[in-house]
């Protein structure tokens, strides 16, 4: 068993070391919107996109793909990481990283060294102070290591659409008060995957 520095990471695995599975699934998700794939619904919804995708060169990752299946019909980004096929998804990513030795075993936790190189690569990785010059891979990377205050930097309106971060606060009192606090975001409306109607984005 190696410590997992020798590694090579996507975004969504670092994610979900940094963070757990919904951080993972964001991931997932804003990768599907930068290919043209998804788009935000109804307010606080996410849905597949019908018209012209890029699919780029690399194909989505397979939890991409799960998560691309799942929003056939419009979603709330909390239910996507309650749907069986995107929980699939998250398990079969979790048996490599702890083959590596980043997760350890029973719980599938983060190990030491594990935090330690997300820390590095967040540390490495600053928000930058303009979206403009990024990649979609470096966008990625950013929103798997900065969670919210990437989304809100590099996706601000589609992240706000989709549910993916919170609404400002006015005065001190949330706008919709029942979103959850998340460092990743994923608020939203209350639909399970497969749920729901769609709107014009």
């Amino acid at each position: 068993m190696s410590d997992g520095t020798a590694v090579r990471l996507e975004p969504h695995e670092i994610a979900l070391l940094g963070e757990g599975p919904r951080a993972a699934v964001t991931v997932a998700v804003v990768d599907l919107h930068l290919r043209g794939l998804v788009e935000a619904g109804l307010p606080g919804t996410i849905r597949a996109r019908v018209a012209d995708a890029v699919e780029g060169t690399q194909p989505p990752s397979a939890l991409a793909a799960s998560v691309r299946t799942c929003l056939r019909e419009p979603a709330a980004p909390k239910s996507l990481v309650k749907d069986p096929g995107i929980r699939l998804a998250v398990a079969l990513m979790r048996i490599p990283l702890a083959e590596a030795g980043l997760l350890r075993r029973p719980m599938l936790g983060p190990t030491r060294a594990a935090r330690h190189h997300v820390r590095g690569l967040r540390r490495d990785h600053p928000l930058p102070a303009s979206r403009h010059g990024l990649t979609d891979r470096d966008r990625l990377l950013l929103v798997a290591l900065h969670g919210e205050a990437a989304l809100r930097l590099l996706v601000p309106r589609f992240a706000l659409r989709a549910g993916l971060v919170r609404r400002a606060e006015v005065g001190g009192a949330a706008l919709l008060k029942d979103r959850p606090h998340s460092t990743n975001g994923g608020g939203g409306a209350f639909l399970s995957c497969g749920g729901g109607g769609g709107g014009g984005d």
